[in-house]
């Protein structure tokens, strides 16, 4: 049985803000053919724009609110707010509100690093 908690988890800080606790998948274990992520965007931070040549990816806002720009639609999103991700669609989430926004990320394959596309 593998129980992760994301407080135990040694978090991942991107240069662009995101902060990253990986709890289940290929490098923390417990999936094989999913990962789930919990990360964290403060305020005015936002992801790289990239995309999945593999994965198929999918987001459960857990707090918080933002905006997704999903290929060429961009949506607000707040908690309780699902999106799923297609393969080879480029995206970025961006914290354009006032509290880190929150929010799980499953992706089936698992995550790796070396799975996403980064654009501009």
């Amino acid at each position: 049985m593998h129980i992760t908690n994301s407080e135990q988890v040694t978090p991942i800080h991107s240069p662009h803000g995101e902060v990253v606790r990986e709890l289940i998948g290929k490098a923390a274990g417990g999936g094989d053919q999913h990962s789930v992520a919990h990360i964290t965007l403060p305020p005015g931070t936002t992801s790289l724009k990239h995309y999945h040549p593999v994965v198929e990816e999918s987001y459960y806002i857990l707090a918080g609110r933002g905006s997704l720009t999903l290929g060429a639609e961009k949506q607000t999103l707040a908690a309780g707010d699902a999106v799923a991700i297609p393969i080879n669609v480029v995206h970025q989430i961006i914290n354009d509100g006032p509290q880190p926004l929150t929010f799980i990320a499953v992706c089936a394959p698992p995550w790796t690093p070396d799975c996403s596309v980064f654009v501009d």
